[in-house]
């Protein structure tokens, strides 16, 4: 799964003011090769990190690429007579939604090319044309499809990831159990990615931060933005946090599935809110690979979706363009 540190959003989780009228519960752990931050309040005072890391280890079970022997893994390897189940199904089809809203920018099966980049489990490959150009003939979600629970390759070697919007799933998944359990006020967070119900007790918003896009695989970012979040998710997939210097160029891990190789623009990172995680996941990476001009295109038509998106201007300056609808939660703003 994403590295916590490959996302731009900090969160905060303080309590807001001394005259709450509860004191909030917080559980946080490592799930999906990062790290998670739950905050809730609950009259009942009820500790729920055992079952939500089993949730967590379950998840990975079907959906982690790391994991030898989970469903997607053992799909990936073409192993016979594979029923793949909700949580496997839930992706395929979010990720088939996605694909087809972004022409194609948001593609799952370029897992072989991320494992050839070396931002995968598999083994590094020397990129070369060559290479990326016998890559390409099996990279395509129109050569996949999910017959009930069979998962149907026109084509062997396709294969599929699902890390570019699994967490944002997997925040989706905890915060349904946390609903199960008749919780109206929480924030969850996984990998950076986010989703926040109702309000704090005392009133106040949960809050959360966008870094700055600057190179950085080690620490936080200073903030460029800070936005009040109510029901509401948000992701942000950006170039600065997983990248690798070869030959003294910088790649980053957004693979534009069409070429091959990582997505060459001057988005720098794309923060999307929506409904629930997943949607916000999976539309960020799409929006990252598909650029600013072709984001706000995209943007236009998709007003479901509200998005943050910092870029790099001909002088190399950041600026800003946000959709209309954040006007009312975005808190503060860097001038």
């Amino acid at each position: 799964m994403k590295n916590i540190l490959t996302t731009l959003i900090l969160l905060f989780f303080s309590t807001g003011s001394i005259f709450s009228e509860q004191d909030p519960i917080k559980i946080d752990g490592y799930a999906q090769g990062s790290t998670y931050h739950i905050t809730y309040f609950d009259t009942k005072n009820r500790d729920f990190k055992p079952q939500i890391e089993k949730i967590l280890a379950d998840f990975d079970k079907s959906v982690s690429t790391y994991l030898p022997t989970s469903i997607i893994s053992r799909v990936n390897s073409n192993e016979k007579n594979v029923k793949v189940d909700k949580y496997f199904i839930d992706c395929f089809n979010k990720a088939k939604e996605v694909w087809k809203n972004t022409d194609g920018a948001f593609d799952p099966t370029v897992y072989p090319l991320v494992n050839a980049w070396g931002f995968g489990p598999g083994k590094k490959q020397k990129i070369e044309k060559a290479i990326i150009d016998s890559i390409l003939p099996f990279v395509g979600f129109n050569l996949i499809e999910l017959k009930g629970k069979t998962v149907i390759k026109k084509d062997p070697r396709v294969a599929l990831d699902f890390n570019a919007f699994a967490q944002g799933y997997s925040v989706d998944v905890v915060s349904a159990f946390l609903n199960s359990k008749n919780i109206t006020s929480y924030i969850v967070e996984i990998g950076g990615e986010v989703f926040a119900k109702g309000k704090k007790t005392n009133g106040d918003y949960w809050t959360i931060g966008i870094e700055k896009p600057i190179d950085n695989k080690e620490s936080e970012n200073p903030l460029k933005a800070t936005v009040k979040l109510e029901n509401l998710a948000v992701s942000t997939s950006g170039n600065y946090r997983r990248f690798i210097i070869e030959d003294g160029v910088k790649y980053a891990h957004h693979l534009d599935p069409k070429t091959g190789y990582p997505a060459k623009n001057n988005l720098l990172s794309a923060s999307v809110f929506a409904k629930e995680c997943i949607t916000s996941d999976a539309n960020a990476t799409g929006i990252l690979v598909m650029g600013l001009e072709k984001a706000k295109e995209f943007l236009k038509v998709h007003t479901e979706l509200q998005a943050y998106l910092i870029y790099s201007d001909d002088k190399g300056n950041y600026q800003v363009y946000e959709t209309p609808g954040l006007k009312s939660i975005l808190a503060e703003t860097e001038e």
